[in-house]
């Protein structure tokens, strides 16, 4: 009986002991990710450019080559650029996507806030449509398609 009773103190030391050391790990990093430079660091890990140099797209979406498309000729490039994600916080991202497209000069025509989210922005020699869509599995689809802006006929 003791035995049992010294085998359960025992069973309950090493959880609290590996409790605190797996706490105190996490806090170790989280103090040195705070101590590195933050825009730096901030560029390097929330956002990276895919195939055009002006539209930033957050590091944690995950890019879909064979739903993408990029065309590019001497005068132009245009194309569609392709994620997903799962469980993913559509407001946040809509705010990301509202932020670094202006950082980017871009303009913010319209947008359309539902389901389906659609964020329009423009620059004066070409257009940026952001399509974003929950699933009802949890997925989030986003579809970035980037174009040169035409030239009226009169």
């Amino acid at each position: 009986m003791e035995w049992a009773i010294s085998k359960r103190k025992w069973a309950y030391l090493l959880f609290v002991f590996l409790f605190f050391s797996l706490t105190w790990t996490g806090c170790a990093s989280t103090v040195k990710e705070r101590t590195d430079e933050p825009g730096v660091r901030e560029r390097e890990s929330v956002s990276k450019y895919y195939h055009f140099e002006d539209v930033r797209v957050p590091r944690e979406l995950n890019y879909k080559q064979n739903k993408s498309f990029v065309y590019e000729t001497p005068r132009f490039k245009t194309g569609v650029l392709f994620f997903t994600k799962w469980r993913l916080d559509v407001d946040s991202l809509i705010d990301f996507f509202h932020y670094h497209m202006e950082k980017d000069n871009w303009k913010l025509v319209n947008s359309f806030k539902g389901k389906e989210s659609i964020l329009n922005f423009s620059k004066p020699d070409k257009t940026c449509t952001i399509k974003i869509t929950e699933k009802w599995h949890g997925a989030t689809e986003v579809e970035i398609r980037v174009g040169p802006l035409g030239v009226k006929k009169m």
